[in-house]
């Protein structure tokens, strides 16, 4: 049993909740505990969504800096291949997955989020990547995701600076995609999950995929692997269900197959 991250599966959504008094910091078993819940959602075949979620009160406020503190260059050159490899596990869930983010997620808050297709946020959340505050940059995926979603200007601007953006201005440069009061940031998460529960699986699968690939290479290699997923997906129930049901004028009763 994990100690600090929790899953639980209800209507076909799976809810990966930090539970680390008091800021949900960071630590190495808090990775090793998040990677482990990725990975179980991502074989679990009921599960068709992920909602990512610290609890009412904060998101994560990033990494637990009385543990760097005390790392020697060695120690963190081993280490953050760990903290990387854990945020990529939940990047590479083959499910649409929604961070419900309340209060603070700055520094591995924010490169956590940054690891879901979709963001929801409250009102009065605050994001950012402070470590240069620090004396050190982000370091599990923050300089790569961050520009990859927001454009390199911007990414630029709060790297370098390290401040606090407030959840509209969050919404504005497109690090959120939307904006609810505090109280609703899960509710909204696990409604928007719901819009995914009934597709046809191994499509949702195939176009995160190719979206994902198609961002780390050139056109033309982007292109073949697109064409790839979308032949294959000629092999799939779903996709002679959902051409049935379009041409005979009837709603597609996907069986995730």
């Amino acid at each position: 049993m994990a100690e600090f991250v929790s899953v639980e599966v209800a209507d076909r959504i799976a809810t990966i909740r930090l539970d680390r008094p008091k800021m949900n910091a960071l630590n190495a078993q808090v990775q090793r505990e998040i990677a482990e819940a990725a990975r179980a959602v991502d074989a679990d075949q009921d599960v068709r969504a992920v909602v990512v979620y610290g609890g009412e009160r904060v998101f994560a406020a990033g990494a637990d800096i009385k543990e760097m503190a005390v790392m020697s260059y060695a120690d963190m050159n081993a280490h953050s291949r760990t903290l990387q490899d854990c945020f990529t596990a939940v990047a590479r869930i083959g499910k649409p997955v929604i961070a419900a983010i309340t209060g603070y997620a700055l520094g591995g808050g924010c490169e956590l989020a940054l690891c879901a297709d979709f963001r929801v946020a409250g009102e009065s959340a605050k994001l950012g990547q402070p470590e240069i505050q620090l004396g050190i940059i982000p370091g599990a995926g923050g300089t790569q995701r961050l520009p990859r979603l927001i454009g390199p200007a911007r990414a630029k601007d709060l790297i370098f600076s390290g401040r606090h953006v407030p959840a509209a201005e969050a919404q504005a440069i497109g690090l959120v995609d939307r904006v609810v009061p505090d109280a609703e940031v899960y509710q909204a998460a696990r409604d928007w999950a719901a819009t995914f529960t009934d597709g046809p699986a191994v499509a949702l699968r195939a176009a995160k995929q190719a979206v994902d690939q198609g961002l780390e290479v050139d056109l033309d290699s982007g292109l073949e692997i697109e064409r790839l997923q979308f032949s294959g997906l000629f092999a799939t129930d779903d996709a002679k269900i959902g051409m049935t049901a379009f041409a005979e004028k009837s709603t597609p009763e996907f069986t995730g197959r």
